[in-house]
């Protein structure tokens, strides 16, 4: 039922004519209960609150307890060049985990909220 979300935001957005890129996708229900979405990769929470009330009116087509949407956080992307492959490589996910750690120390405040990996396949990389 909550896959069903999103088709109908699409469908709504398009025909309101709402650029593109402002669409919703991964709608899960969180452990309290409430349903939580992620925008698009190119668009932001605020992008999409300007068309609240569209969203909502869709929402409701296909789960009639929504009430109100707000955005809650916000995600950057961040693509790191130049990683020391000798340290991280080939180390399985300890590795990955030890890169999250080090971009936590020297990034004070920064919240990794997803598992952090690798652009590419690890294989490939390594060949490289």
């Amino acid at each position: 039922m909550l896959e069903e979300i999103p088709i109908a935001n699409h469908r709504a957005l398009f025909h309101q004519k709402v650029p593109a890129h402002i669409r919703i996708m991964n709608v899960k229900r969180n452990t309290k209960g409430a349903i939580t979405v992620i925008t698009e990769q190119n668009a932001t929470a605020p992008m999409a609150l300007v068309y609240r009330k569209a969203i909502i009116n869709a929402a409701r087509t296909v789960e009639k307890g929504v009430i109100d949407i707000e955005e809650n956080e916000s995600c950057e992307r961040l693509i790191v060049h130049a990683v020391p492959l000798v340290r991280l490589m080939g180390k399985g996910r300890q590795g990955l985990e030890m890169m999250r750690d080090e971009i936590h120390v020297e990034n004070e405040g920064v919240v990794i909220p997803v598992q952090v990996r690798w652009l590419a396949n690890p294989h490939s990389i390594r060949d490289r």
